[in-house]
């Protein structure tokens, strides 16, 4: 057996350069490229390999320098939902503070069931210096440490504590990353010394491997009892969810929905599945969904749910699917998500190849004719509803449905909107009128505050590696962008487009119409000055002395802000536009009313509220909780 005398920082990097996932005709690098901030845990493993194959190698497994380390894994799992799960970053980070900064961002990607590879540094593994510098020390386990805290949260985690152990830990986390019932974050904790230390590598280890992504086909008894069902409902209803996006099966969808005139409703990871004018589209589903896709989803017979994990918003905390008789059919490649609220007609299997199995067996199906009178009518109330909710009301501040509206007014139909939480997510799921597959990327199964911009910017990354030059537009509140904003340096030193357009709304608007609901009346959840007399921020002043604009000029990118005033959202409108046709990052910063909300979808999220209180409105809202409950039922198949 040939062997090459390498280090294990060097042997993984090559490895990584020469993984390739196959679906179907397309073949990508499964791991382009690797993020990476470096300290004395991986500045002579890492670090030096990279440093190596930079000057022997440029384009081996190019190095991005990131800013902070939760923000190197947002992105790449920004990269890889833009790739579809055929690719995605790796990213290293020190020992100690360094490896705990990528925690957030590994529960993200597993909540997400997105692919990133985490390499994380870890302490000696020889315990030569005991302690080192940032390790942990725990009297009852002394091997406990920082990276111990990614085991629940990755999909794959193993330690290489000896040199030869890399051969087989690195084989079985390529497994994970290119699996589609079992990815998320994958991690391999890389101790300092260990990254340092040389083994003999087989070439064979180094050579060129292919990562086949696997998409069962429907068991025939599977197929035969869905399409049974479905043939036997009065009133169908498709849920789809983010498995359509990943299988590239929106094209199947849409052939299924033309012949059967089955409605659909999207989950948040599901957006982009039929464009938003398709006559069976009727719009985000659940919690944060539209009175179109609830309405008719409350009185299905028949659920059938494709590549959704069914999140509590999506089911309206089980409030959405009323139908004392309903009945799940689940079509998903993960038998974990298929076989939830006690299904028994799960489909195990790829999205993909079940829709296009389920058009043959459905043959000349068609719901009836007062089931699409119906879906016609609750779709044209809906488009009407969000017309005017995307129109300028002349008011000194625009609400959120105007910002939408103005900002969507300006996109091009094959741009991205990129977002994760706040208020943003609700009122893009009812509002935002997605018209490509890819146009519609909202991070809701972590929701972290934080991502939008990192997440941005793996996605124009993911764009930019497939040769697509569209535009993403981050949407962000001040809340979220305060949490984590310093990638705009990354995108400036990298040349990297994205538009920004940043809401301030003087808080988390989100959590501070929550807290009204549940009778806590925004409680903490204001920028204020803080009133020292009453020890509260609720009565203080406006944190005027706070700018953000300037923050972000501070990165150099561009800024433009937009001033309050009546004709505020077609300024916004042109700045949108003017930053389309720049060749550099543009952030839009523009004020808004924090009240003005967005239409009403009928839809409910359950939020517990204290059962007793001093508070007149807490005990209001009590009541009314009381009440939505009684609507909750268990869903057993």
């Amino acid at each position: 057996m040939t062997t090459r005398r390498m280090t294990v920082g060097q042997a993984l990097v090559e490895f990584l350069a020469h993984q390739w996932t196959v679906d179907g005709e397309i073949r990508e690098r499964t791991v382009p490229g690797i993020l990476g901030i470096f300290g004395h845990g991986n500045v002579a493993g890492l670090g030096q390999a990279l440093k190596q194959y930079n000057v022997q190698d440029p384009g081996l497994l190019p190095y991005h320098q990131a800013r902070n380390e939760q923000a190197m894994v947002h992105q790449a799992v920004g990269f890889a939902r833009v790739h579809r799960r055929r690719a995605t970053l790796a990213a290293t980070a020190s020992v100690g503070p360094g490896a705990a900064n990528m925690l957030t961002g590994a529960a993200l990607a597993t909540a997400n069931r997105l692919p990133a590879l985490l390499l994380p540094s870890d302490t000696f593994a020889t315990r030569v210096a005991d302690p080192v510098l940032q390790q942990l020390e725990h009297p009852h386990d002394t091997g406990v440490q920082v990276t111990d805290a990614f085991r629940p949260l990755s999909r794959y985690f193993d330690r290489v504590q000896r040199p030869e152990q890399l051969l087989s830990i690195a084989l079985a986390a390529m497994r994970v990353l290119t699996d589609p019932a079992e990815t998320g974050a994958v991690t391999i904790a890389l101790p300092e010394d260990v990254q340092a230390e040389a083994l003999d590598v087989p070439v064979e280890f180094l050579q060129d491997r292919e990562w086949h992504l696997r998409r069962p086909a429907p068991e025939r008894w599977a197929l035969d009892a869905a399409a049974a069902a479905i043939r036997g409902a009065k009133r169908p209803f498709i849920v789809a969810g983010g498995g359509v996006i990943y299988s590239a099966a929106e094209d199947a969808l849409r052939e299924l929905v033309e012949s059967t005139g089955i409605p659909v409703g999207t989950s948040q990871a599901g957006g982009g599945s039929l464009n938003w004018d398709h006559p069976q589209y009727l719009g985000g589903v659940g919690a944060t969904g539209t009175t179109a896709a609830n309405r008719l989803a409350a009185e299905a017979d028949v659920i059938i749910g494709i590549g959704t994990r069914y999140s509590d918003f999506t089911t309206a905390s089980r409030t959405a699917f009323q139908n004392p008789d309903v009945t799940f059919v689940n079509v998903n490649v993960a038998s974990f998500d298929a076989y939830k609220h006690g299904t028994q007609l799960p489909v195990i299997a790829d999205a993909r190849e079940t829709l296009v199995a389920l058009h043959g067996a459905l043959d000349r199906h068609r719901v009836d004719a007062d089931y699409e009178e119906l879906i016609a009518l609750q779709k044209r109330q809906w488009d009407a509803v969000v017309d005017e909710a995307l129109k300028a009301t002349g008011a000194e501040l625009l609400g959120q449905s105007e910002i939408i509206g103005a900002v969507q007014g300006a996109s091009a139909h094959r741009d991205v909107v990129v977002q994760a939480a706040g208020s943003l997510p609700g009122d893009l799921h009812k509002l935002w009128r997605v018209r490509d597959p890819m146009g519609y990327h909202v991070e809701y199964a972590f929701s972290t505050m934080g991502y939008e911009i990192a997440g941005g910017l793996g996605v124009k990354r993911g764009l930019e590696a497939m040769g697509d030059d569209r535009d993403v537009i981050v949407m962000v509140g001040d809340g979220s962008y305060l949490m984590l904003h310093s990638e705009l340096a990354t995108a400036v030193a990298e040349g990297i487009k994205i538009i920004v357009v940043l809401i301030q709304n003087q808080g988390f608007a989100s959590i501070g119409h929550l807290s009204e609901t549940v009778g806590s009346q925004r409680f903490g959840t204001r920028y204020r000055y803080l009133n020292r007399e009453a020890s509260n921020f609720e009565s203080g002043g406006l944190l005027t002395a706070v700018d953000l604009a300037a923050n972000a000029r501070s990165y150099g990118v561009d800024v433009i802000e937009i001033a309050p005033g009546a004709d505020a959202a077609a300024r916004l409108r042109d700045a949108v536009t003017a930053a389309k046709a720049s060749e550099t990052s543009t952030l839009i910063h523009v004020d808004s009313d924090p009240f003005s909300y967005a239409p009403d979808g009928e839809g409910w999220w359950d939020v517990p509220v204290a059962e007793v209180s001093e508070l007149e409105s807490t005990r209001s809202a009590r009541a009314e909780y009381v009440e939505q409950r009684r609507r909750q039922r268990p869903l057993l198949g």
